[in-house]
């Protein structure tokens, strides 16, 4: 099929040119000096996307970070309060168990964000602290609902707990902000193919002094996933734990470029944001039939748009033909929902590499998939577009 495919799954997202582009630089010696400060030197701009004390990183999807964490942080048999806000939270949960340990759920509402009145609640409760702290997904990419994580901390804080906050950014790194030092975050876990616009194959953890020293004093078993040589690392090989993924590195280095070149995370961020708003009221004007998985304003992510759909299911339309449809007729890429919504709701993405048209695009193309469905809607596009418009001539406006 003629044209690109617009991608619109909540990852792996569009990979710039200049990010592919790096991939294609020969090998190099990974132990010379021009590479170590190749290394050095990313890394010092990492520390400050991250706004964190050090960064860990490994070759691996965001499951490694998810890994990676717990086992540098937690002892067999302890607890860790875990909100289960959606599918990826409660696969975290389902690690934590099978590794040993004992994550005390928190049920939420899938429409909901975690409430901090209940974290706070069991933070109380918990008068023994056996909690090691609260790991929580800033953005459940399953459901579409952005953690408030600032009155996570303040929850934290007036119960007197001596916790962790562990933050699960994989899906929102990039596109809502989670500043690890100046919300008083512990750990923030990353990954390369969301926010990042790289390939899945890295992963990352960055820390604060807190779990720097809190990590010396736990004794889980651990090797490829252990912080203790790669926190002050000699040779870039300690860094990984064995050889460093060179091309993912450079690549990475590309992609950190554009972040800083498009005016820092603060620019990224807002520049999702107005996305987020411009899919939302897109999908609110298609009508009755439709609506944002996530019913508060403040509690929907940037990087993702959960959409239920009831309206056209009860028109006799499977989404699993609509997602098919939209992706072999018009190259609009995006994704099934998932646990109980899976049959009733789709997920657009509208993160990493993706400018206003792209985005005008691919709704233009959901709504020829919905007229070839025969489905009855109302054209959301020009609301889109006032939307982008509006909010970027205010963020200018800002920042001028």
């Amino acid at each position: 099929m003629p044209g690109r495919t617009f991608i619109h799954n909540p990852g792996p997202t569009n990979i710039p040119d200049s990010v592919l582009e790096a991939f294609r630089r020969p090998s190099v010696d990974f132990g010379s000096a021009d590479f170590a400060n190749f290394v050095n030197e990313l890394w010092i701009d990492l520390e400050q996307l991250f706004d964190a004390h050090r960064v860990m990183a490994y070759p691996a999807v965001g499951h490694g970070a998810w890994e990676a964490t717990l086992v540098n942080l937690v002892e067999p048999g302890q607890k860790l309060l875990l909100p289960e806000t959606g599918l990826f939270s409660i696969r975290w949960a389902d690690m934590a168990r099978k590794l040993g340990f004992d994550p005390q759920p928190i049920a939420v509402d899938y429409r909901r964000a975690p409430d901090p009145a209940l974290i706070h609640a069991a933070l109380v409760a918990d008068t023994d602290h056996e909690l090691v702290g609260v790991f929580v997904a800033q953005t459940e990419t399953s459901t579409g609902t952005l953690a408030d994580i600032a009155a996570i901390r303040e929850a934290l804080d007036s119960a007197g707990h001596p916790g962790l906050l562990v933050v699960d950014a994989i899906a929102g790194f990039a596109t809502d902000p989670v500043p690890l030092n100046e919300l008083g975050i512990d750990v923030v876990l990353a990954s390369s193919q969301k926010g990042l616009m790289m390939p899945p194959g890295m992963s990352f953890s960055a820390l604060s002094e807190k779990a720097v020293q809190h990590n010396k004093t736990v004794g889980t078993p651990r090797y490829f996933w252990s912080w203790d040589e790669r926190i002050d690392p000699q040779w870039v090989y300690q860094r990984f734990c064995g050889t460093p993924p060179i091309q993912h590195l450079f690549a990475l280095r590309a992609a950190v470029d554009l972040l800083l070149d498009e005016g820092g995370l603060d620019a990224v961020c807002a520049r999702h944001r107005r996305f987020a708003d411009a899919v939302r009221v897109c999908v609110e004007t298609w009508g009755e039939g439709f609506a944002v998985n996530a019913t508060h304003r403040d509690e929907q992510a940037s990087a993702v748009t959960c959409v239920l759909a009831d309206g056209i299911v009860d028109q006799g339309v499977e989404i699993s033909d609509l997602i098919a449809l939209a992706r072999d007729r018009y190259n609009v890429s995006i994704a099934p929902a998932m646990l109980d919504m899976a049959d009733r709701a789709f997920r657009i993405g509208h993160l990493g590499d993706l400018n206003e048209p792209m985005l005008i695009g691919a709704l233009g193309g959901l709504e020829c998939t919905f007229r070839d469905l025969e489905v009855g809607f109302t054209s959301g596009l020009a609301a889109a577009t006032a939307v982008l418009v509006s909010e970027r001539e205010r963020f200018c406006d800002q920042q001028s």
